[in-house]
């Protein structure tokens, strides 16, 4: 592993010398939770039916990659959301998700590169759809929460729905959709950018021309290329040119 230069204070470079050419990149693909935005979606959702403690250490664990299995650590935590409401997902979107420092700023900043941009969760199409369309983001993936029917409409059932890619987006359904999209836009992957905090975005970043730590886990920050650990998304483009 090559040897880490804190280029500024709170900015680690790992493996080659700042700054990189922004005009070789593009594509950019971002983590949702504690990447993008500020919170983990299924913590606070958790904490509506009173068991966010239980949830949070689940997640906690499959960050730092103590939780190898991660799409059974998702079950584990989707099935004790069993019962909370579509109104329950709606005042954590409203009251505690907030977009990162310099997300809209590295978001835009990127665009007018002509990079494209990607949004890739483990969390769920009812905030990755949002964020989706409140940065212009132009291809998104995360994992459907299943809804009651009948008399409990608009409850969460504890099960996800499976799509027609596959059932869960983990750390493998992130790298193959990195690829894909890569493919799509007819460039390699080394002209792509990959952003994450936890282990699940390890396999994405791998692939990726450009690995970018945001406020990571230690192993997350350990392998990536470039590890943000004070200040805003857009301390990025310190090491873009």
């Amino acid at each position: 592993m090559n040897s880490a230069v804190e280029t500024s204070p709170g900015l680690v470079t790992r493996g080659f010398t700042p700054p990189m050419r922004m005009s070789d990149f593009k594509l950019i693909a971002f983590d949702m939770d504690s990447t993008l935005i500020n919170i983990e979606c299924v913590d606070e959702i958790a904490d509506a039916a009173g068991r966010k403690a239980e949830v949070a250490a689940i997640t906690e664990a499959a960050m730092r990659g103590e939780i190898t299995d991660y799409k059974d650590s998702l079950r584990r935590r989707v099935a004790l959301l069993k019962g909370v409401t579509v109104a329950h997902m709606e005042q954590v979107y409203q009251e505690r998700l907030q977009l990162n420092p310099g997300a809209e700023q590295l978001v835009k900043a990127c665009k007018l590169a002509g990079m494209k941009v990607l949004l890739v969760s483990g969390g769920f199409t009812f905030f990755t759809d949002r964020i989706r369309d409140r940065l212009g983001i132009d291809f998104a993936r995360s994992n459907v929460l299943e809804l009651e029917s009948g008399p409990n409409c608009g409850n969460l059932t504890g099960r996800m729905v499976d799509q027609c890619w596959g059932d869960i987006c983990d750390g493998n359904e992130k790298r193959r959709t990195l690829l894909e999209v890569c493919a799509l836009l007819g460039i390699e992957p080394s002209q792509a950018i990959a952003m994450g905090d936890g282990a699940n975005d390890l396999p994405m970043m791998g692939v990726a021309g450009l690995s970018v730590a945001y406020h990571a886990k230690p192993k997350v920050r350990e392998q990536a290329m470039v590890a943000i650990n004070d200040g805003g998304l857009d301390r990025l483009l310190e090491v873009l040119t």
